[in-house]
């Protein structure tokens, strides 16, 4: 008899299923079924992972809702991570960015996750990066929508393919753009709200002049940050928004982008996991063991993270 893999079963139970297992990933994180789970995900990627950032008011959750829809549109399925800052008394999600998303409930090739910042100043959680990495086998596109203050947006890059950024006209945004350091970050910008008009194509100027001034950005081969206007309320320029985001996800495909990246953000992950678990003493204690262990980029990082725990 041929028993169902832990995936294989998720799979199977749709939607209530995932809900089921990212409510025990929270709560009990480290059980050996878990990282079982966590395990075969992350061996089996199938979903292109896009960060979507930028400051608070900007229209993410606007954005992300047109997206849910273009990609549905289009026959794909969408998991989408909502984070939210936490509340202090609960230590759960604050907002619900599930009750700003308008999606079908119904449709089982939607689902919408909100997830507390914890403690991190509008950054990641250690546990978002597990949830993507199921969500990532499960689905054909994952979409993780920061809170978009503090250190969220750069924080993304660790978990995202692509990192959308998005700007918005006459908010000093373009300014906050260049100034930040954040220029290094998007891999496509989006300028929101495009009805406004000749503010947005001013912004869009604005940012594409601080993308060439981005290190790296010149060279040959280098990924070249399209900036687009957009109306989410509108429809408009969504489509072309995610023609560009599939054109970032088909370039880091080739000349294996993609698996170096993914694998750094693995590595990344273990270190930051580490130091949120035993501090700075913990990462100390297991720098030798680190270099070994994360040697080899086929290893799950949850497995990595099982095994380093039993050495302390």
């Amino acid at each position: 008899m041929i028993h169902a893999t832990p995936l294989a079963a998720l799979r199977a139970g749709g939607k209530t299923a995932l809900a089921r297992a990212l409510a025990q990933l929270e709560s009990s994180p480290d059980e050996a079924a878990i990282t079982a789970l966590l395990d075969e995900a992350h061996a089996l990627p199938t979903a292109h992972v896009i960060g979507l950032t930028g400051p608070p008011g900007v229209g993410k959750s606007t954005l992300a809702g047109a997206l849910i829809q273009a990609y549905r549109a289009a026959g794909k399925r969408i998991a989408v991570i909502a984070i939210d800052p936490s509340s202090k008394r609960s230590g759960g999600a604050l907002l619900g960015d599930r009750t700003r998303l308008r999606t079908d409930p119904e449709d089982d090739g939607i689902f919408v996750r909100s997830m507390a910042a914890r403690d991190q100043l509008g950054g990641l959680a250690e546990i978002t990066y597990a949830a993507m990495v199921l969500m990532r086998a499960l689905y054909d596109v994952v979409l993780i929508e920061t809170v978009g203050v503090g250190q969220s947006e750069t924080d993304i890059a660790l978990a995202a393919d692509t990192v959308l950024f998005c700007v918005q006209p006459g908010s000093g945004d373009s300014l906050q753009f260049m100034k930040a350091g954040i220029v290094e970050i998007p891999d496509v910008v989006a300028v929101t709200k495009g009805d406004l008009g000749r503010a947005a194509i001013r912004a869009r100027a604005d940012v594409k002049g601080a993308l060439g001034l981005g290190a790296g950005r010149q060279e040959e081969g280098a990924w070249q940050v399209p900036v687009l206007i957009v109306s989410a309320n509108a429809a408009e320029g969504i489509d072309r928004l995610v023609a560009a985001m599939d054109e970032h996800a088909a370039w880091l495909r080739e000349a294996g982008r993609l698996a170096r990246k993914r694998a750094a953000q693995a590595s990344a992950w273990i270190e930051a996991a580490i130091r949120e678990r035993w501090g700075r003493e913990g990462l100390k204690r297991l720098a030798g063991s680190l270099a070994d262990v994360t040697a080899d980029t086929r290893q799950s990082p949850f497995r990595i993270l099982a095994e380093l725990a039993r050495r302390l």
